[in-house]
């Protein structure tokens, strides 16, 4: 009971302290603001140097440059190395590519299907790694640049017995190994 009757002292000593405290103020009329425009702030641009073809072109890595896919692979008939109609555009879209960038060094890999011995796709390979090196050169691309080497039918691009996995495996294959 006691603590009740403190409590309702506290209570009343409290309310009558702030009310006996009041302050008149005077209060000064609000004049209506007049309305700011926004102003957007202009960010300064910054200006990027504009890199050319060449200064990308060596910044990339090898593995970048290989990736992306500048220079295209190109395939054979069975048992042929002799480059066909179809695929002399795709070595020269490779060719202009080359010419485009003189430092570059090429490895061809020459692969060819399952089928025959390991020695005679060896030759095979190489046969067809030659015709597409030999190919490049006619078209102005310079020959210490061009490297080959035969896989024969040890890289396989595909697995499959029938005649468009054994078409697709029937390749040369272009990677840049210098820049």
């Amino acid at each position: 009971m006691k603590r009740i009757f403190i409590g309702v002292l506290i209570v009343l000593f409290t309310s009558t302290f702030f009310t006996s405290c009041k302050k008149e103020v005077n209060v000064a009329p609000v004049k209506k603001e007049q309305a700011v425009e926004k102003v957007d702030e202009v960010q300064p641009k910054v200006e990027r140097p504009t890199l050319s073809e060449e200064e990308m072109f060596q910044r990339k890595t090898l593995d970048e440059l290989n990736r992306q896919g500048h220079l295209k692979r190109i395939h054979f008939e069975f048992d042929k190395y002799e480059i066909t109609d179809d695929m002399k555009s795709i070595l020269q879209s490779n060719a202009d590519w080359l010419m485009k960038f003189p430092t570059v060094v090429i490895s061809i890999g020459g692969h060819c299907d399952e089928r025959g011995t390991e020695e005679y796709n060896m030759a095979l390979g190489e046969k067809r790694a030659s015709s597409a090196k030999n190919y490049l050169v006619n078209l102005g691309v310079s020959t210490d640049k061009i490297r080959i080497v035969s896989y024969g039918k040890t890289q396989p691009l595909v697995r499959g017995v029938d005649e468009d996995s054994h078409y697709k495996n029937r390749r040369d294959e272009f990677i840049i190994t210098a820049k």
